[in-house]
């Protein structure tokens, strides 16, 4: 989550009025993430009661969400479909809200526009062996309950958007670290020749990191930001998974009870098969290498004064190196 467009409240007043959801009390901008612009909105509620003329209100909380440029408008309605089943589904995603007339996308200073259910909570800051068991029960039961969504997406990040990225960055991946080139280049070789197809495929979140993970008790409360969500192996979104949570932000890894929970707590709600268990390490290299390449893409080009934090890419070249090592 980011804020690159900005949001007047007058223009967020406007925008509200076409919900049965009150008056706006506050909006926020959120920093976290590169993706999207993102607020957190605060609104009266509806009127509940009969308490004086205007009646009681109670306060509602939303994110508000602004579409930047790496979403592609035309998947929009896979997302919101997609958050919309699984809430159905009883899963802890947050749903898109429609207004009165039943859309859920709408337009907000010039950009493509959602306001989003609000999930008690907050991202996993320190990961533990519970907490990274808690997240591969959760991950197994998405993959679950996205059983008959129709909707579907290729995976616009797997090793075409691994090439591509490459190239866009190749000239200034030694800016970064002078070791970058040779082992990006060596890694996508080494992708070509092992990438698995015959395994168990789905729809799939692609982004499972704790900070997409709300906690509220000690349990999770919240699967959130399924903008990579696409159709893939099962078993890639678990090493996605895996290489997000056994690792430090600086790409150290955390040691086995981390790992081995993250793991068990998956294959507890569903096994894998023989072949997905055999390609895992393979996967895991593949997972490192797509969030080193748009890490590195995104340090390049994120535009002066956007209220965004960078991601430091070399945190996946130690990924990299460390699942190199181990398969």
């Amino acid at each position: 989550m980011a804020v690159y467009t900005k949001v007047s409240a007058e223009a967020l007043s406007a925008f509200l009025a076409r919900y049965d959801v009150g008056e706006l009390v506050s909006m926020k901008g959120i920093a976290e993430g590169v993706e999207n612009s993102n607020y957190f909105v605060e609104t009266t509620g509806a009127a509940v009661g009969g308490l004086g003329p205007a009646g009681e209100h109670s306060r509602t909380r939303f994110i508000l969400t602004l579409y930047e440029k790496r979403v592609d408008i035309a998947d929009l309605p896979f997302f919101l479909g997609l958050t919309a089943h699984l809430s159905h589904q009883g899963l802890p995603v947050p749903a898109p809200i429609p207004d009165r007339d039943g859309a859920a996308l709408q337009q907000l200073e010039g950009r493509p526009a959602c306001l989003i259910e609000f999930l008690p909570g907050v991202s996993v800051s320190e990961v533990t062996p519970a907490l990274a068991r808690a997240a591969g029960d959760a991950l197994a039961r998405l993959h679950l309950g996205v059983e008959g969504f129709s909707g579907t997406r290729p995976n616009t990040l797997g090793l075409a958007g691994w090439e591509e990225l490459a190239y866009a960055c190749k000239a200034q991946l030694s800016a970064i670290d002078p070791a970058l080139p040779a082992l990006v280049a060596e890694e996508l070789a080494w992708q070509r020749q092992t990438l698995p197809a015959d395994i168990p495929a789905g729809i799939i979140h692609a982004d499972l990191f704790p900070d997409n993970v709300l906690i509220q008790g000690g349990e999770i409360s919240g699967l959130i930001d399924f903008y990579f969500a696409c159709h893939d192996r099962l078993a890639y979104d678990l090493a996605i998974t895996h290489a997000a949570w056994a690792f430090d932000d600086d790409g150290l890894y955390r040691g086995d009870p981390v790992a081995e929970a993250l793991l068990e707590g998956y294959r507890n709600v569903r096994p894998l098969t023989a072949a997905e268990h055999a390609a895992l390490p393979g996967l895991q290299r593949g997972a490192a290498l797509r969030f080193l390449l748009t890490r590195a893409y995104d340090w390049i080009n994120t535009p002066p004064g956007a209220m965004v934090t960078r991601k430091d890419p070399m945190a996946f070249a130690r990924r990299l190196r460390h699942y190199q090592l181990a398969s």
